[in-house]
């Protein structure tokens, strides 16, 4: 596995290998994408531990949605315009962000200290596994510089594939 100091610099001469890659699956949308990516994501994450990097909730802040701001603001018994008061900002795309980056839950053990009430991008990240992979081409890409499995399993893919 790549480590976090090389990652940026390698995602970084890749790009545009990856982004030419990323053209074709999307115009393309192979029937055997999503089986491919969740084997690779499968084969990366058993030999990933994630606590041990956390970069994704050091470097980058996940977008909430209103289902997620009531949950941890009810974790955190606080009254949802409190918490978007103290940790949320809207971004540019008029999205709920954390204000700043590592993520206010990040215990310096790398653990989520709300982690039954993370927000759903977060559940969901680093997205890899999910149906329809073709639709978060563009966003895998940008994982690539954050994301050391991300990067892993883009390159195991590329190798993998027939495209």
């Amino acid at each position: 596995m790549i480590n976090l100091h090389e990652l940026k610099s390698r995602a970084g001469d890749k790009e545009k290998e990856n982004k030419a890659f990323f053209a074709k699956l999307r115009r393309r949308k192979p029937v055997w994408l999503d089986d491919r990516i969740g084997k690779i994501h499968h084969r990366v994450f058993a030999q990933t531990d994630c606590l041990v990097c956390a970069n994704c909730c050091k470097s980058i802040s996940p977008l909430l949605i209103d289902a997620d701001i009531q949950r941890i603001a009810l974790r955190l018994k606080m009254k949802p315009s409190a918490f978007y008061e103290k940790y949320l900002m809207t971004d540019s795309e008029g999205d709920y962000v954390f204000r700043e980056t590592p993520c206010p839950f990040l215990a310096p053990d790398n653990y989520c200290i709300i982690y039954q009430d993370r927000p759903r991008a977060c559940r969901e990240y680093p997205h890899t596994d999910r149906k329809r992979f073709y639709q978060v081409l563009s966003l895998t890409l940008k994982n690539t510089y954050y994301c050391p499995a991300v990067f892993e399993i883009v390159e195991v893919l590329k190798k993998e594939s027939t495209i």
